[in-house]
């Protein structure tokens, strides 16, 4: 065979095998490259279920009724996004303590359990945007007209003594108020509940709490005195979760569901909320 001939055959014979190895080596790396992780979105809706932590001894927010079963405004709003997600839910009950551990560690795939959003929780957790708010104000009986901080002039006020809301009336008071101190919220509570006073300035919390056991007392949210709202408690990194969930939360401010919720269990309407 002429030289050159052999030569030319040696080339494609060499060509072959380095094109035959490359596409051993490139199948290899296919059938060895690691499968895209799933996100916890991802998961939720394969499984069908997702599960969300709440609170059971805060009310009006979470507390356990008569019936034993959950209920509460963080608990509607968990029952809410299960439904726009078309899953079944898991409810979780958690404390004040470990409901950012029950995120973390996967015990949960959201906390709904008035988290606010400050820069030391936002270093381990990422958050939604507001769904709810959290808020001190002043409450009275329904048949007391107190439409302004002005109307406060002349009546008693029960405030738990050196409470943020002692320091938020103190700043709106008119003269004329007549604030009664107490050391604790249950000795707050008492005056108000008993009729030593007119008027209540407390936390939504312990108002809620006020109310659910005196239902036929005829008390309602009258003046607000700070609003700290509450946002939803996602994993960190989980953005394909948070931003649905912020699409759900989206919806439920413009057709009315969050204002609903709020004034079924706190007496107002949910309002302007944060992103």
């Amino acid at each position: 065979m002429h030289s050159s001939k052999r030569t030319t055959l040696r080339a494609l014979v060499r060509a072959a095998a380095f094109l035959a190895m490359s596409f051993s080596l490139f199948g290899a790396l296919t059938l060895n490259a690691p499968a895209q992780a799933q996100t916890v979105l991802d998961e939720v809706l394969k499984a069908r279920k997702i599960t969300i932590a709440i609170p059971t001894d805060f009310p009006p927010y979470g507390f356990v009724g008569t019936d034993l079963k959950p209920q509460g405004l963080d608990i509607d709003m968990a029952n809410y996004i299960a439904a726009k997600l078309g899953v079944a839910i898991e409810l979780v009950p958690v404390t004040s303590a470990n409901r950012i551990a029950y995120l973390q560690t996967r015990k949960a795939d959201l906390v709904i359990s008035t988290l606010g959003k400050n820069p030391e929780r936002e270093k381990v957790i990422d958050f939604t945007a507001a769904y709810s708010p959290f808020f001190q104000a002043v409450f009275g009986l329904k048949s007391q007209p107190i439409k302004s901080f002005a109307d406060l002039a002349g009546k008693t006020i029960a405030v738990t003594r050196g409470a943020m809301e002692d320091q938020e009336l103190a700043k709106v008071a008119p003269a004329g108020a007549d604030v009664k101190r107490f050391e604790d919220n249950n000795a707050t509570v008492a005056a108000f509940v008993s009729g030593q006073v007119n008027l209540l300035a407390t936390g939504a919390s312990v108002a809620g709490n006020m109310m659910a056991r005196n239902p036929n007392l005829g008390a309602e949210y009258k003046l607000l005195l700070k609003d700290s709202p509450n946002f939803i408690g996602v994993g960190k990194g989980e953005d394909k979760l948070r931003l649905k969930v912020n699409e759900i939360i989206a919806e439920g401010r413009k057709s009315g569901d969050l204002d609903r919720m709020a004034m079924k269990w706190l007496g107002r309407p949910a309002g302007d909320l944060p992103n």
